[in-house]
């Protein structure tokens, strides 16, 4: 709002003008008369002077306050009265996502119905960046409620499942940061930490767990969880020593029993997991990066457990567990004018399977990936990833585990922006297996930027089943979705 502006007040003047008309008769009168005749106009002039002054500061006095409150007044008064002090910054977005299956057939008695709509979740997501000079600190968190099993049916779905994807609420990132030295910087609380160069697939980024219980429909960096981790940075020249001391366990939320994405037909066996923030139960991780001119270098050593889990046998009831394991890895990327060249490895040690109890096994991640940006407003994308058992035994390719020796992943992707890029077209293809045997889904979406706050999203996926697990029983997933989210 403007401020309000008034002008100087303006000075009151007053002129007397006494024309005394004297005509001569014919001869001149003495001036002792004429003094006589004048007097009274001179005594007129001085008292009339003096209320005209009276007046005035009067005036003055009545005006003045005016010409304070304009000197004090902003030019614009929302400029000067902030809602939130300047160090306090907070964010936040509303959304409504929905989804609608249209290639299911109708279930047989008894089985939940999977036709129609599938998602109608309103979700909201609340933050605050707070300044503390040479510290920052972060919280933030978010809800959904989704009414879709409200309209469908609530008695037709499990109540474990009701509490996975029904509802939620939640902390993500809440951490401060800051620097100790000029060199030596520390973060500490819940946080995402991005190892590797690639994009859709991972090799090397082990650190958060990923959201998988609606498969294919956001891309990674959507899917990251945030984990509490102490990290400390030390900077020298063009590299970086990075040290995290990963306090929180988390691992993939993946289908539940009696969702569209889970395979199967029966509950999987408790999960046994470690203690949280338990001494024992500590993970670690380091990371040294290189950046130089054109091209990037990395590598990680972690000490974690596996976000795999295995059943075990050794008790009179089945439990799944997840075996402390070793990664050292390494990432890079090589940019020759518009190509970017992107690789990734890992080597794994003490892997656990249900099959061979007891027995530990090595397994060597290899990713390849190349990137196009020279099509005016054009990305294209390409990775490749190879995962492969060393010394396989053929035991693990049979039941509980269904493992393979060598579990390949593709994953193409083409973007175009338009409109001054407030249209952006996406194309998702990804494929396990060499021709996706193993299973693939496409996404096809398109995000339209209505203003600075609004944004649109629509598309649709389409899901093959394969010889993976995972994917057996997927191809009647098919769906359209859409996304109204207003962000400030």
């Amino acid at each position: 709002m403007m401020g309000i502006r008034l002008n100087k007040p303006m000075q009151l003047h007053v002129l007397l003008v006494c024309v005394p008309a004297l005509f001569w008769s014919g001869e001149l009168r003495a001036s002792d008369e004429l003094d006589d005749a004048l007097s009274g106009f001179d005594d007129n002039v001085e008292m009339q002077s003096s209320v005209v002054t009276d007046v005035d500061d009067e005036l003055s006095g009545v005006l003045s306050g005016f010409d304070e409150q304009q000197n004090n007044w902003p030019d614009e008064r929302g400029q000067d009265a902030e809602i939130v002090p300047q160090w306090l910054d907070p964010f936040g977005s509303i959304s409504l996502v929905g989804s609608s299956n249209f290639a299911h057939a109708a279930p047989a008695p008894g089985e939940a119905d999977y036709r129609g709509l599938s998602m109608l979740r309103t979700v909201g997501m609340l933050g605050v960046d707070v300044d503390l000079g040479t510290w920052q600190a972060r919280m933030s968190g978010h809800g959904f409620y989704d009414a879709a099993y409200a309209i469908q049916g609530r008695d037709q779905y499990t109540a474990s499942l009701l509490d996975e994807y029904e509802q939620e609420l939640e902390f993500d990132e809440v951490y401060v940061e800051g620097s100790l030295t000029s060199s030596l910087d520390v973060k500490i609380g819940r946080q995402v930490v991005v190892w590797g160069k690639a994009d859709n697939l991972r090799v090397t980024d082990i650190l958060n767990p990923l959201d998988n219980r609606v498969r294919g429909m956001v891309d990674i960096k959507y899917k990251r969880l945030p984990v509490t981790m102490s990290k400390l940075d030390y900077y020298t020249g063009d590299w970086n020593l990075s040290t995290i001391l990963v306090n929180e366990i988390r691992f993939d939320k993946n289908p539940v029993y009696n969702s569209d994405f889970y395979p199967g037909d029966r509950p999987a066996a408790p999960e046994k997991k470690p203690t949280n923030f338990s001494l024992d139960t500590q993970q670690l991780g380091l990371a040294v990066n290189g950046i130089f001119s054109g091209w990037d270098l990395s590598f990680y050593q972690a000490w974690v457990y596996d976000n795999r889990a295995y059943l075990s046998l050794t008790s009179e009831t089945p439990v799944r567990e997840h075996s402390r394991v070793s990664m050292s890895g390494m990432a890079g990327n090589v940019a020759f004018g518009n190509w970017l060249y992107k690789g990734e490895t890992a080597w794994w040690h003490d892997l656990e399977y249900g099959a061979a109890p007891g027995e530990q096994f090595d397994r060597v991640d290899l990713l390849l990936g190349l990137e196009y940006t020279g099509f005016n407003e054009t990305m294209l994308s390409v990775e490749f990833v190879n995962r492969r058992i060393v010394d396989f035994d053929q035991r693990l390719g049979v039941s509980p585990d269904y493992a393979q020796q060598d579990l390949q992943q593709t994953a193409f992707m083409f973007s175009r922006d338009f409109a001054n890029d407030t249209i952006q077209f996406k194309a998702l293809c990804t494929i396990f297996g060499t021709h996706g045997e193993d299973g693939s889904f496409e996404r096809f979406q398109l995000e339209y930027d209505l203003s600075d706050h609004v944004t649109l999203t629509g598309g649709v996926i389409f899901y093959q089943s394969g010889d993976l697990i995972a994917f057996s029983e997927l191809e009647d997933n098919d769906r359209i979705f859409f996304e109204y989210m207003y962000a400030f």
